[in-house]
């Protein structure tokens, strides 16, 4: 087991960060971390990488107590925090250099040049790190990360700064490391937690909502499922709000709608009931899952107050 938290809890005077949250992450997964802003994420990842004591419960990494041999336990990390602090009057090889040192890398000058490589630093590799822009800092902090080969990273918001072309490169590097790693990341980016992971962790006000595959959730809550009709005529979009068992229909176009319901088979047999009956031609007819999106909005506004 690469990552497991028992019971975890976080005080802050009378407000419970981290609530009482377990779970368990093995090697070779790639797992997004998911909640709102003050959800609790990036406290959980301060706790796991010992720079934060927690209240209660327990946090292991690679089978170590956190708290109890928190030098230990860092030297298994790669962690790339929220607010990537670094030296900006350092040169990025010199920096990285300086890293390598104080975890005692051998052959320092060949892992700077590989991790260089793997995040893409060379065309910037020669600059300041005050000279780069907010991408290639967060580049920095990632190279950084990686520099002594951990075997488990965490990484808070590693996608932060970077523009869609950055972002795809930087989602390569991390499935690439989730193949021999464990990753534990957090991003309000859900597109790219999509596209990386296959499993999620949400949490809310400080609790689990949810601990899954991702297509598990998507497919699990009955209540968002959607019909996807076009039509070839415009029609009102009054004919579907009559159908038996939509909860809500939405007009994309005026062909095209989005219907949701929680019985899609019942729906999508109404809709070719009502086109034979009309005399309306149907372009397409589908089901869809619910995106991350849906979930992620249904299990963090869950006792929220309006």
């Amino acid at each position: 087991m690469s990552i497991e938290v028992k019971n975890l809890l976080k005080v802050y005077g009378e407000q419970k960060a981290v609530n009482n949250i377990s779970f368990k992450i093995n090697k070779g997964e790639i797992v997004g971390f998911l909640g709102p802003n003050g959800a609790g994420k990036s406290t959980t990842m301060k706790i796991l990488t010992g720079y934060l004591q927690q209240t209660g419960g327990d946090a292991f990494v690679c089978g170590i107590h956190v708290a109890d041999q928190p030098l230990e336990t860092k030297k298994k990390i790669g962690y790339l925090p929220e607010s990537n602090a670094l030296y900006y009057d350092m040169y990025v090889r010199e920096y990285l250099s300086f890293i390598a040192e104080v975890h005692e890398v051998k052959n320092q000058k060949e892992a700077i040049e590989k991790v260089i490589l793997l995040v893409g630093l060379i065309p910037e590799a020669k600059k300041k790190i005050g000279q780069l822009s907010k991408g290639y800092k967060q580049r920095v902090g990632l190279a950084a990360a990686l520099i002594h080969n951990p075997e488990v990273l965490i990484l808070d918001e590693p996608t932060s700064g970077l523009d869609p072309n950055q972002i795809i490169e930087i989602r390569e590097v991390i499935k690439q490391q989730g193949q021999n790693k464990t990753v534990l990341f957090s991003s309000h980016i859900l597109q790219e937690v999509e596209a990386i992971c296959d499993r999620v962790i949400i949490i809310n006000q400080g609790e689990l909502v949810a601990d899954d595959k991702l297509s598990k959730l998507q497919k699990g809550n009955k209540e968002t499922q959607v019909v996807i009709v076009q039509f070839k005529e415009v029609i009102d979009k009054s004919l579907l709000d009559s159908l038996n068992g939509a909860e809500k229909v939405h007009q994309v176009s005026p062909c095209n709608f989005q219907i949701t319901t929680i019985a899609s088979e019942s729906v999508r047999k109404q809709i070719l009931e009502l086109a034979l009956q009309h005399n309306l031609n149907i372009v397409s007819l589908q089901s869809e899952s619910q995106s991350l999106e849906d979930v992620f909005r249904t299990l963090t506004q869950k006792g929220e107050s309006n």
